[in-house]
């Protein structure tokens, strides 16, 4: 097994979260969602250190990954970091609900690509 580099670190650290904010709506409707004030909170946590491990992940790792949204991920979590305005729960929901599902495989597949893990 090759030693991980800082690039596959951040990258497990992306899908580590992703899969929690993932595990933690399934099942949820977007009303419950949008109830239930400490899931959100829990949510909006994952996206933010999905966007801390992205912002570290280096130039060359962004470009060989083109279909991963990194400007996207790394901007929101500025905004959810830096409080730029009142955080949009529907907006956080939509992101949660359809934006992570797709980023999860795309993230396992990287680190296919860079890990020797199957």
């Amino acid at each position: 097994m090759r030693r991980e580099t800082p690039d596959a670190a951040r990258a497990h650290d992306m899908l580590r979260y992703s899969r929690f904010a993932a595990e933690y709506v399934s099942g949820v409707s977007e009303a419950q969602y949008l109830a239930n004030q400490q899931l959100r909170h829990s949510v909006e946590r994952c996206v933010e250190l999905i966007g801390e491990a992205a912002s570290k992940v280096s130039d060359a790792m962004r470009a060989t990954y083109p279909q991963i949204p990194w400007r996207r991920i790394i901007g929101q979590r500025n905004v959810l970091a830096h409080g730029y305005n009142v955080i949009d729960d529907r907006a956080i929901w939509v992101l949660v609900a359809t934006e992570i599902p797709k980023l999860i495989p795309e993230l396992e597949r990287l680190l296919r690509e860079i890990t020797d893990e199957p």
